[in-house]
């Protein structure tokens, strides 16, 4: 009979099929036919609460040559507080919902890998946190500022990676060597962050929305001139012709001329 708690060998059993063990450091020490009391305890890389409670404490894994992705099995070590995976050849994101899976971990270790992608946001939600070391990786994108969360970190490293943007506020003192040979990095304690580009294109948009509301204010204007010179041009001429019958009276004039040219050929002929 085991005395070893069934999901924390099943925790264990999960990382040693999920990882390559080059070195054999897994397949030499790690046999789960082993039934004794406490024999969970005495895997290589790790320590359990106490010997006769069988409960891992922490999982001591660096520079074991193990190579694959996080193993998401540890979430099955559910009394955990120190995970080491230090000095491997893993690969691959950190788990979006790395604190669903290391939730009362105190420290995390995965420098000197090659995880890749952006450091997850939910690694605010690992509230124990005192140490956490991201560097030698080649993790991307921005430090998440809700990691500034953490009210218990002691220990923070990030350097050697591919990050850029604002460093977010530590109350903690942190050095530069925690950030450095990031090539995008900014903010205390490294060099300050340039202005961005947001202000000149701000400016660009501004001045051209002014100069659009000028043109279209001279095209009223110019519209509007045009309409009160036909107005006040229309408005003369009805001055002039009030009742709007000069054209009748032209052909009033041309039949009174008629007229009197008829009326002055009858005389002459009478």
């Amino acid at each position: 009979m085991s005395y070893a708690s069934q999901e924390d060998i099943d925790c264990l059993r999960s990382i040693k099929d999920s990882l390559e063990d080059s070195l054999g450091y897994l397949n030499s020490s790690w046999n789960f036919d082993n039934t004794t009391e406490g024999f969970i305890c005495r895997f290589t890389g790790i320590d359990c609460w106490h010997p006769d409670e069988n409960r891992v404490l922490n999982i001591r894994l660096a520079d074991m040559g193990l190579k694959g992705v996080f193993p998401q099995g540890i979430v099955k070590c559910k009394s955990i507080t120190g995970l080491d995976l230090s000095s491997n050849k893993l690969y691959g994101p950190i788990p979006s919902n790395i604190s669903q899976i290391i939730y009362y971990v105190t420290s995390l270790d995965l420098s000197s890998n090659n995880f890749s992608g952006e450091i997850p946001p939910a690694l605010a939600n690992c509230s124990f946190l005192n140490i956490l070391k991201l560097d030698y990786n080649s993790l991307t994108g921005s430090i998440p500022p809700v990691l500034s969360l953490l009210n218990r970190i002691k220990t923070f490293s990030v350097s050697n990676n591919l990050l850029s943007g604002p460093i977010p506020y530590f109350n903690v003192s942190l050095t530069a060597e925690d950030f450095a040979h990031n090539p995008g990095l900014c903010g205390k304690p490294l060099d300050p962050c340039q202005s961005t580009s947001k202000g000149p294109k701000t400016g660009i948009i501004a001045g051209a929305a002014v100069a659009g509301v000028t043109v279209a204010a001279i095209g009223v204007a110019i519209g509007m001139f045009f309409y009160y010179r036909r107005v006040s041009v229309m408005r003369k001429k009805k001055d002039d012709d009030p009742e709007g019958n000069k054209w009748a009276k032209s052909l009033k004039g041309d039949k009174g001329i008629k007229a009197s040219l008829s009326n002055t050929s009858m005389s002459d002929l009478s």
